[in-house]
């Protein structure tokens, strides 16, 4: 049977890569995005079994009525991925508190929204999976990108619960975790730790691990938290064997301009 994927935040970056991959491997792909022109002009570009749709993804009513929308084209939701995200960096009192906010509503309410309006879809599905779209700024808080950070770690958090609350569903939570991605949302990013890091991932890196999660068939074996790309998992491995003021040093570090 013809796997579905919805993707949230899909009509650029990393959510149009996504969708790019999986239409190419043969999956129904909805491509919905608060930037509904953009994520038609994708949709015809990939063509058949593509469908674009509008998204606002703090406003749990449009989660409903999009994925009653697709679940309407696509016959059921197989795959659900909670790629929308905002970023905001730059000192944490030089930036307003609204974004701060906003931050909140897209990255940590839309997640929520996702898998609170996808679950009655989810598990009536012959196939389910969530993949949240979580970042290696959730691995230690990242100065200059407070909130951000902040917002990354309540995605995690979320993940962990309901991959383990979903499993009397049979449906995993997983998440991806990269580093800083080639993609307009980093451009002119204020934090000392791009410049110092560096941006070597693309949409495309991104695409791939979201993929092979979303396709591997050893359904108990697959970790809930992956990394994406060689700094992300060192990143990531150091942090799980480091004591706590190393982890703090090894930021204050990566944070210098």
């Amino acid at each position: 049977m013809q796997h579905s994927v919805f993707i949230s935040g899909a009509a650029q970056g990393i959510g149009a890569e996504i969708a790019r991959i999986f239409h190419r491997h043969g999956y129904k792909v909805g491509i919905y995005d608060i930037n509904d022109e953009q994520a038609l002009r994708l949709a015809n570009e990939l063509g058949e079994n593509a469908k674009a749709g509008y998204l606002d993804v703090s406003n749990f009513r449009q989660w409903k009525m999009a994925l009653q929308d697709f679940k309407n084209w696509a016959g059921e939701l197989n795959i659900l991925i909670n790629n929308a995200g905002i970023l905001y960096s730059g000192a944490f009192e030089d930036t307003s508190i609204q974004s701060h906010h906003r931050t909140v509503d897209i990255n940590i309410k839309g997640v929520l929204n996702g898998c609170h309006a996808g679950l009655p879809h989810l598990e009536k599905a012959s196939f389910a999976r969530v993949i949240n779209l979580s970042s290696a700024s959730a691995i230690y808080g990242q100065a200059d990108l407070a909130s951000y950070s902040a917002s990354k770690f309540a995605v995690r958090g979320l993940t962990e619960a309901l991959d383990v609350e979903w499993q009397k569903y049979n449906i995993r939570v997983l998440d991806v975790m990269p580093l800083f991605v080639q993609t307009d949302m980093v451009k002119n990013m204020d934090a000392g730790s791009i410049q110092n890091i560096g941006v070597d991932l693309t949409p495309a890196d991104v695409a791939k691990q979201v993929l092979q999660l979303a396709q591997q068939k050893d359904h108990a074996l697959i970790p809930t938290h992956t990394p994406v790309g060689i700094k992300t998992k060192l990143m990531y491995q150091l942090s799980s064997i480091s004591p706590q003021f190393l982890n703090r040093l090894t930021n204050i570090f990566l944070s210098k301009r």
